[in-house]
């Protein structure tokens, strides 16, 4: 059972709203899907974009489609079925299928949309499809997942942090969590190499799905058809992860335009290849505002521990960040600091606009950062200011009490 499956079978009972599910390829949308229609209390079916018969179907009768056959008969004998549609932001007019098929079937049937592009339905041109649905997202296994022998629990916030500063309950606790960050480390988080846990499946795994983002997703959902260069920044990217990304060094590393390549990042995160983290600046003068920092949702490729193990933190940051912000708990978003002394902390996470929690993620230094220090004093962080340690056993508090030195594998159990 994957972290985000009660919430969704929440939200999917309610039938007030269509339910939006998004997440990296393979990343188990459509695993978790059908394990929400195997569990519902009403009948169920499963349209997937990709598959020919259901396309044909959708085009030909975009209101009705799913009472065509025997076997949908014979599954709408009751009130409020289920229906899965699967990868349909693949249809050219997937918004405006979605809007009108919603306001004729509106509370009658419960609607669960997934997505490995971005299900973003600002972008100019269609219909809006505002007041129609809830988004979700869905994430790579993270350590807490990897750690949970059922559905994994995330706290609501604050009593999450306490539980975090609670330290393991025992020894076996602690190697058990040290554990389920190495293989998210090894193996990264997504589903069919971590559970292979093999150095083998990850490579071929890892072929595998480069070519499906660059040579099928690309190419259905955006104009670009410049899949050698792609290739090209795909290769220049994991050496620049967990610093502020130069797109003009890009650029010119490429021999192409500043806005081709910003186009290039902007669709590689559409459909999740890769996630930008922006600095934050507030009322602190002399710090960065337009640099953006990348990292990969798959960190596997990144060559040096450093940055691959800040990697690892950013995304277990980025996956609390969205549950909470999805739950409803609070508006949460995921920053960075830095000023033009150089002086950095790798992560702020903001809450309603306001510093929430300060990170900085060490491999082994486990004396406070200066650069955590000044900007703790500067900015406030409500529930203060946290420095993971890949290489730490044991936490300690540096010279304040709300400024602390956590053992990494402990806190991301937690995530």
């Amino acid at each position: 059972m994957r972290y985000a499956e009660p919430t969704l079978e929440d939200a999917l009972d309610s039938a007030r709203q269509m339910v939006f599910l998004a997440g990296p390829r393979q990343v188990g949308k459509t695993t978790l899907a059908r394990a929400l229609l195997h569990s519902a209390s009403c009948d169920a079916l499963y349209f997937n974009w990709d598959i020919e018969a259901h396309r044909r179907a959708i085009v030909k009768d975009p209101s009705g489609f799913f009472r065509a056959g025997d076997a949908a008969s014979d599954a709408l004998r009751r009130t409020h079925p289920r229906i899965v549609l699967d990868e349909i932001h693949k249809y050219p007019r997937w918004k405006r299928f979605l809007k009108g098929f919603f306001d004729e079937h509106a509370g009658s049937l419960q609607i669960l949309v997934t997505g490995s592009g971005r299900l973003d339905v600002y972008q100019r041109g269609g219909d809006s499809l505002f007041g129609r649905y809830d988004l979700y997202h869905l994430h790579p296994f993270t350590a807490g997942e990897r750690m949970a022998s059922g559905a994994q629990r995330i706290w609501e916030p604050r009593a999450w942090l306490a539980d975090v500063l609670e330290g393991p309950s025992s020894s076996a606790a602690a190697r058990k969590a040290l554990q389920a960050l190495q293989d998210v480390e090894r193996f990264s988080g997504f589903p069919e190499p971590l559970h292979a846990g093999t150095d083998a499946r990850l490579r071929k795994w890892r072929r595998a799905h480069r070519e499906l983002i660059i040579r099928q997703d690309l190419r259905d959902l955006t104009r670009i058809r410049e899949l050698g260069l792609i290739e090209s920044l795909l290769l220049l990217l994991p050496e620049r992860v967990a610093s502020p990304l130069s797109v003009h060094a890009l650029a010119t590393d490429l021999g192409v335009a500043f806005n081709t390549v910003r186009g290039w990042i902007d669709a590689l995160a559409r459909l999740y290849f890769l996630f930008e983290i922006r600095p934050w600046a507030g009322k602190l003068a002399r710090t960065l505002r337009r640099e953006t920092k990348t990292y990969l949702f798959d960190p596997t490729e990144i060559p040096e521990p450093g940055p691959r193990f800040e990697n690892v933190v950013a995304l277990h940051l980025y996956k609390l960040c969205d549950f909470w912000t999805d739950q409803g708990l609070g508006d949460f978003e995921l920053r960075y600091v830095r000023d033009k002394e150089k002086r950095e902390v790798d992560f702020l996470i903001v809450e309603g606009r306001k510093p929430w929690l300060m990170v900085e993620a060490k491999l082994s230094d486990d004396t406070v950062s200066p650069a955590l220090r000044y900007f703790h004093e500067r900015l406030k962080p409500s529930q203060g200011s946290v420095q993971l340690v890949r290489n730490l056993e044991h936490a300690r508090t540096g010279a304040r009490a709300d400024v602390r030195v956590l053992p990494a594998s402990w806190v991301l159990s937690k995530m």
